[in-house]
């Protein structure tokens, strides 16, 4: 995608951290206090010292001019992120302020997600993250407490294969199990036996989750990650950001960029419900806003700049449809994983009774509108349900019964997620572009920020690969698809 592009070599020269800005006036430099904060809280963390104040407000009443990490977008991945950072650092000594403009969540992609967690990846940083959310899953209440549920269904999922995708996916299946998961790749008659409502004329093999896959309640999760952040000391403000200011660094040398004044920015502009504008100054920023992330970026001068800021953030939303519909007559059991055709066409239970949701992604021809969540139907009807229906005889006889729809906050460039630092501003940290796996990765993920910001690094799974820099090296990570 950006292959035609120069890519300057870029080299931090000179990064001084005690010059005086006049926009903090008498502030010590908001980078600096930052990580001075840090070292204390982290040795404070390690000493076992805990601060007991009160933690029930979780909007924050009084305006927050300054903080020290503020993270744009507080659905599941930004209060990933906002938990993990709180978890490890004191309850007031390390600002964490997170930015959301709708608290309501009615249009948040993780309270229309339909809850997945796999391992049926082919990438194995997409494997080890979704392990990693299973664990978090099954530890829940340990450690947020018996009250912390999010009704997690362990049917598993079941891939199918056409005899094309059948070498691949045996391949995926031997690395996914290597590495922890727990599946087994079954003939089409295997699957018939365990699964007898299901027409496998066109099916080759299939792969089948035993244990550590399924699908769990989305809100349920954002809402537990929200609530222990606040509680650990985090803020959250409904507001919308609109804009960065910048400053120049004229103390920062950066090879490639030696024809410009470097600028950095430590301020943002938030318009407010009431459509006022205020700003908020902060040491480090991270990127979590979903499908209006390369919105955001765009904000930044990423992708509207020159050299290195030529290369856009390739985040945008793309609408994807689900349908909930109702079968009784000879409908798949209680049992049923979710079920993912070599089509792409996916459908899994709802629920105890003839209840089923099902979806597909359209075409790149056919792509819907994003400008609201509208559903299309007759998609269902053209697309979908004669897939289903050759899928699962049963659903001939299916009536649907509601449907909404949801943005993915998709990566154009290779449909995964985009995980760290930017190459340029080193106080700008991206979590973003999952594409349709982020809340099953959302754990795995607000660790991993978490990790950068507090210890420098990745330390409990390697995310390298999947940086801003593989944009600038052109190294797509692509999952390897089933067919």
């Amino acid at each position: 995608m950006f292959a035609n592009k120069t890519i300057p070599k870029i080299t931090l020269l000179v990064r001084s951290l005690n010059t005086s800005v006049s926009l903090y006036k008498k502030r010590e430099n908001p980078i600096q206090r930052t990580f001075r904060i840090l070292i204390n809280d982290v040795a404070n963390t390690f000493k076992g010292v805990t601060n007991k104040k009160s933690r029930n407000t979780v909007v924050t009443q009084e305006f927050p001019s300054y903080t020290d990490v503020v993270i744009i977008g507080g659905g599941g991945i930004g209060s990933s992120i906002a938990y993990w950072l709180k978890e490890h650092t004191s309850f007031d000594g390390f600002n964490v302020l997170v930015i959301e403009k709708d608290l309501t969540y009615s249009t948040c992609s993780t309270s229309l997600s339909v809850g997945g967690l796999r391992q049926q990846f082919s990438l194995t940083e997409n494997i080890q993250m979704s392990l990693y959310g299973y664990e978090f899953l099954r530890t829940l209440k340990q450690r947020f407490g018996p009250q912390a549920e999010v009704n997690f269904t362990p049917h598993g999922y079941l891939l199918l294969a056409s005899e094309e995708g059948a070498e691949l996916l045996i391949a995926n299946s031997k690395v996914q199990n290597e590495l922890g998961a727990n599946n087994v790749v079954l003939t089409k008659n295997e699957i018939k036996d365990r699964f007898p409502w299901m027409n496998v004329e066109d099916v080759a093999i299939g792969c089948l989750g035993l244990e550590k896959e399924g699908w769990f309640d989305a809100w349920s999760l954002l809402q537990i990650l929200k609530k222990a952040a606040v509680e650990k000391g985090a803020r959250y403000l409904n507001a919308e950001v609109v804009d960065f200011k910048f400053e120049a660094k004229p103390e920062v040398v950066v090879s490639g960029f030696d024809d410009q004044v470097y600028e950095q920015s430590n301020e943002l502009v938030v318009k407010m419900p009431d459509g006022e504008t205020r700003t908020v100054n902060f040491a480090l920023c991270v990127v979590a806003a979903g499908p209006q992330s390369g919105q955001v970026a765009r904000l930044l001068k990423i992708g509207n700049g020159s050299g290195i800021l030529n290369i856009p953030l390739p985040v945008e939303p793309r609408k994807r449809y689900v349908y909930s519909y109702l079968c009784q007559d000879n409908a798949p059991g209680l049992n049923t994983p979710m079920t993912i055709d070599h089509t792409g066409a996916y459908f899994r239970r709802d629920g105890l009774g003839g209840n089923f949701i099902a979806g597909i992604s359209p075409d790149v021809d056919e792509e819907p509108e994003t400008t609201n969540l509208d559903v299309n139907f007759e998609f269902f009807d053209r697309k979908l349900w004669p897939i289903l229906a050759h899928r699962v005889p049963a659903f001939n006889a299916l009536k649907v019964c509601s449907a909404w729809s949801g943005f993915y906050e998709y990566n154009t460039y290779d449909e995964n997620g985009i995980i760290g630092p930017h190459p340029l501003y080193g106080n700008i940290f991206f979590a973003t572009g999952f594409s349709g796996h982020g809340i099953q990765q959302a754990p795995a993920v607000g660790r991993a920020i978490s990790e950068l910001i507090l210890e420098g690094r990745f330390q409990s799974i390697d995310l390298t690969r999947l940086g801003f820099d593989r944009l600038l090296l052109d190294k797509p990570m692509y999952e390897a698809r089933i067919i």
